[in-house]
């Protein structure tokens, strides 16, 4: 008989960072992939955590609760993925940091919260998977993360919306603008960074590489993946996922929905092709699961960020 004494909750019992306990998919703490909940950063390749903001939308609110519900959904991927063939935390020491602490009371505290977090992973040699909360908290991580591995930084930006309409604001909130304010910044560099999905206009999306929803359509996965290494070349990366890529019938769950979206087999075809590129950092955000059924949209996000962390392990892998 098996001892249940020796099973379960792994989230906080492990003390390894690799591999993958017995968990029943339906009880115990949830964590991240069942990963550890810790704040000892030194043993970790990933750290995952989650940012939940949300004083930055526009529509509809509800993101903050997002990284609650992707740690939720992500119960089914204690163990090897398909098509990967493995797990990726057997090849990485993954944790889970729990969430960014935020006082939604003095949103303008909000970027340098995001930012001192982000910095302090970072400077342990850990790479971060961010869970969101709205887009606004891309901002912020892209800072620390340039001034760690250099500015400028690709993009590649999954969405409906650019995100790069004008705001002129630098203390303002807006999951409308925070590329905008980057690109000024100085920390993405358009030539060489790629939105894709994209079905809402703009009239100056400054300079950077549009694959809109329609392109992806007609194109298909290869001729997508293709262009996006093209533009994006060997430029240190950072990757960013709107939940609202997709197109509301695969993700209901978000703020801002915008018809004739990408599937989910779309999304996960491409995100699998991009092995090789230089990653730094990234993000799956804007899931709100006030507006969800059954879960797909939080299932979704989980589905990405673990193919994020494949990523990661091949990276990881071709380095060592």
């Amino acid at each position: 008989m098996t001892d249940p004494t020796t099973h379960g909750d792994s989230a906080i019992t492990r003390s390894n960072q690799r591999g993958y306990e017995k968990e029943n998919t339906f009880a115990g703490v949830l964590s991240f992939m069942r990963r550890q909940y810790t704040k000892d950063l030194s043993d970790a390749h990933v750290v995952v955590s989650g940012v939940p903001l949300d004083l930055a939308t526009t529509y509809r609110s509800g993101a903050r609760l997002g990284p609650a519900a992707i740690r939720a959904a992500s119960v089914q991927m204690n163990e090897m993925l398909h098509p990967w063939g493995y797990g990726p935390c057997d090849r990485l020491s993954v944790i889970d940091y729990g969430d960014c602490w935020l006082d939604p009371h003095n949103p303008l505290t909000v970027f340098s919260s995001i930012h001192a977090h982000a910095q302090k992973i970072l400077a342990s040699g850990a790479q971060m998977l961010t869970l969101g909360g709205d887009h606004y908290i891309t901002y912020p991580l892209l800072k620390a993360h340039a001034e760690q591995h250099g500015a400028p930084l690709s993009i590649i930006h999954f969405d409906a919306h650019c995100d790069t309409w004008a705001d002129d604001e630098p203390l303002s909130l807006n999951h409308g603008s925070m590329f905008y304010k980057a690109i000024k910044d100085g920390l993405i560099d358009p030539q060489r960074s790629v939105q894709i999905g994209i079905r809402t206009w703009n009239e100056d999306f400054m300079g950077v590489q549009v694959l809109g929803a329609d392109w992806v359509h007609e194109h298909g996965v290869a001729a997508t993946v293709q262009k996006v290494r093209s533009i994006v070349g060997d430029h240190p990366t950072y990757l960013t996922f709107d939940i609202d890529c997709l197109d509301p019938a695969y993700a209901p769950g978000t703020g801002t929905p915008v018809a004739g979206g990408l599937s989910s087999a779309q999304a996960l075809a491409i995100l699998r092709k991009l092995v090789g590129l230089r990653w730094v950092g990234m993000d799956v955000v804007e899931v709100a699961p006030a507006y969800d059924h059954s879960d797909i949209t939080a299932l979704a996000a989980a589905q990405i960020a673990a193919e994020m962390l494949c990523l990661l392990a091949e990276q990881h892998a071709s380095n060592h």
